[in-house]
């Protein structure tokens, strides 16, 4: 098992780095009108007698908060979707006075997601040309604020969401075809605000920061077709499978019978703000300077994405290239996980069990510790964030009784994991900006 000092290490690391996307901070920054894309934003506020807010995502307890807190009085309405479990039981929960709070569903949306969205779009219908309606976004967002579109049930969004997933999409195919099966997102929220101005303060848990994508684009114009939607769930093998109301739905939108979603250019986002207040590479950056004040040096390695198997490899067969002494990598982004088994785990312990098994193979003898883990600290379906690697990780798994090449092929790094101490447990964070990876070497 790795040893206490480089592990000490990897958790100081990881926790500058969610300290970095702290939501709380993030948000007054921009309303100060302190971060790029919000020179506008002071005067909105300013200019606005009254606000309505709404915060939809992982990190909405705090940006509500912190919102609530600075406009003060000219706040006469607001709604925070937070995700189940994380009821008002901390201090920032119980102060919020004139937000209603209300849990969500994630990964996978339940009925707790369509009331929240149906609450939410009642409130916003208040909301007049005059007003000022503040939507703050944050990962988790999608499956959290769910309202099928017209002739469709909550059955068939959670058939195709779970169905994408386990096929292993990307963030930015799932949320394509989530947009075009909505009331709300792509969008379509816009049409719920009376006509006021909004402002769309954003906490980004995508690659690239695509405004269409972060929350599948509630505020956001969407440059994706009604023919992606259905390239996307041919290309994963879903369409056969999806519900028949599904496809006739996206039929009939592709033959022009049904309403688009809000298209880049549409006269509406004329009197929409969104602002990109954190993403990945902030986090990333917290953690290049923890690891420089621990005697590191900083390395920025190429993003996680395509399957969680390739990243994991990858980032071994990287970090035992390197002949430099206390060299710290760091990587974010968001790897998949194409399920053929019926284990437990997420994509930050799947990557970190391939990397583990990479090690075993070809890091034998070298000082190598790793952290792969997401910064909301939940990862896919469990209660750990992530997972160590170290050369020897395997080996605690064997003489715990564990395989780690049968875990891997069964999606089962949890319980991988589980028995050869390798999980990193920290509890929900409050804050997402995808997944970070951090590697020490030579240490």
């Amino acid at each position: 098992m790795m040893q206490r000092p480089e592990r000490a290490d990897l958790e100081k690391i990881y926790r500058a780095a969610v300290a970095a996307v702290d939501p709380a901070r993030l948000v007054g920054a921009a309303m100060d009108g302190g971060c790029r894309g919000a020179e506008q934003v002071p005067e909105l506020i300013a200019g606005a007698s009254r606000i309505l807010l709404l915060a939809v995502g992982k990190a909405s307890l705090a940006m509500a908060h912190e919102i609530e807190r600075r406009v003060g009085d000219k706040l006469v309405n607001g709604m925070a979707v937070i995700p189940q479990g994380s009821a008002a039981t901390t201090e920032r929960a119980l102060i919020l006075k004139k937000i209603l709070k209300k849990e969500a569903s994630h990964p996978v949306p339940d009925e707790s997601s369509e009331e929240a969205a149906r609450l939410a779009c009642e409130m916003l219908h208040r909301a007049t040309r005059d007003d000022l309606v503040i939507v703050a976004i944050s990962g988790g967002a999608s499956a959290m604020f769910t309202l099928p579109a017209e002739g469709l049930t909550l059955a068939d969004k959670i058939a195709i969401n779970q169905a994408l997933l386990k096929a292993g999409a990307s963030i930015r195919e799932v949320n394509i075809v989530r947009r075009h099966l909505s009331a709300v997102k792509g969008g379509r929220l816009l049409r719920h605000c009376g006509g006021a101005r909004v402002l769309g303060l954003i906490l980004s848990d995508v690659p690239g920061n695509d405004l269409a994508t972060i929350g599948s684009g509630l505020t956001a114009g969407d440059w994706s077709s009604v023919g992606d939607a259905v390239a996307v769930l041919k290309r994963r093998s879903v369409w056969g499978r999806a519900p028949e109301a599904v496809r006739a739905y996206l039929e009939r939108a592709v033959a022009g019978e049904i309403g688009a979603t809000v298209k880049v250019g549409d006269p509406i986002l004329e009197r929409v703000t969104n602002v990109i207040i954190g993403d990945n590479d902030l986090a990333l950056e917290g953690a290049e300077r923890a690891a420089a004040a621990l005697g590191y040096q900083p390395h920025r390695g190429r993003p996680l994405h395509g399957e969680a198997n390739d990243a994991g490899r990858a980032l071994a067969e990287y970090m035992c290239a390197m002949t430099q002494e206390r060299v710290c990598v760091v990587a974010g982004g968001e790897p998949v996980v194409t399920v053929h088994g019926g284990g437990k785990g997420g994509r930050a312990q799947q990557c970190a069990l391939a990397m583990n098994i990479q090690l075993s193979q070809i890091g034998r003898g070298r000082r190598i510790a790793g952290l792969v883990a997401g910064t909301d600290g939940i990862d896919g379906p469990t209660d750990a964030a992530g997972a160590f690697a170290s050369p020897e990780t395997v080996a605690d798994g064997e003489r715990a009784g564990v395989s780690a090449a049968t875990a891997l092929t069964r999606n089962d790094a949890y319980n991988f994991f589980k028995a050869s101490g390798g999980l990193f447990v920290t509890g929900a964070t409050g804050t997402n900006v995808s997944d970070i990876f951090i590697g020490l070497v030579n240490y």
